[in-house]
């Protein structure tokens, strides 16, 4: 009889917790209760949190439950690891500490059950945006990022809130595939990288595309304070086998 596959790897991304969406976050710390605690490992690939202005935060109660959830998944001997999203870019060396995960620079590409497997956020690779990718370049700048973090946390989640408010008007007028990642720069990452599995968020909109013989699989975001509700997650076993999930933790086929 063969040895029932275990869950070696588990990806979720684009979550946006916010205090103001209590049954996402509910949701989310369900989701580290139920399936990540039997994971080797959780990546969580960006835009966790809804907005990150800068480690000072670490206190804020929801901040603090959202951590001390991480730090109990990691003490229990998962391994867990971040990579920035456009939101939450800005968490660093104290959040890493506090929470017991691993920041991870983009790209990256983790050896799990012997399969190689490249992982971003997604929005870099969004490539027609051009004004987004102007705003990413400078954001992403360290003496950018040092000034930012020198002027006090609440003028800076003022400027958070105004660039958030611009976001939500500029994504009205944008087109579909402006919006979404262009196949040269996948096929640049496929090439340059090595991989042929490939999983990034980001675009929201969850599916699996082939490339050739290479596989692309996007994370859905999650949502579960509207209707109807959002979210799941891509899981891979100790087999190498990739499967999709719904937040219900139902296999997604299509």
């Amino acid at each position: 009889m063969s040895t029932p596959a275990r869950t070696a790897a588990l990806f979720i991304s684009d979550l946006h917790l916010q205090e103001s969406h209590p049954l996402t976050a509910e949701a989310f710390f369900r989701f580290l209760d139920e399936q990540a605690a039997h994971a080797d490992q959780l990546y969580l690939l960006g835009d966790i949190f809804e907005y990150w202005a800068g480690d000072d935060d670490l206190d804020t109660p929801f901040h603090a439950r959202v951590i001390a959830a991480l730090r109990a998944l990691a003490d229990r001997g998962v391994e867990v690891f971040w990579m920035a999203g456009n939101r939450d870019f800005l968490v660093g060396a104290g959040f890493a500490q506090a929470a017991g995960l691993r920041l991870l620079d983009e790209p990256h590409v983790a050896t799990i059950a012997g399969q190689r497997i490249a992982l971003v956020h997604g929005d870099a690779e969004c490539t027609l945006d051009i004004k987004y990718m102007e705003f990413r370049a400078t954001v992403r700048n360290q003496a950018w990022q040092e000034q930012f973090l020198a002027m006090p946390l609440a003028q800076r989640k003022a400027i958070i809130a105004g660039l958030r408010e611009g976001s939500r008007e500029a994504h009205t007028t944008k087109s579909y595939e402006i919006m979404d990642v262009t196949p040269a720069a996948i096929d640049a990452l496929f090439e340059t990288l090595g991989v042929e599995v490939l999983i990034h968020g980001h675009t929201h909109r969850p599916a699996l595309h082939l490339h050739g013989g290479k596989r692309r699989y996007v994370l859905p975001d999650w949502e579960l304070d509207v209707q109807p509700p959002r979210g799941g997650w891509i899981a891979v076993d100790d087999h190498g086998s990739v499967t999709r999930h719904g937040i219900d933790g139902s296999p997604v086929l299509s």
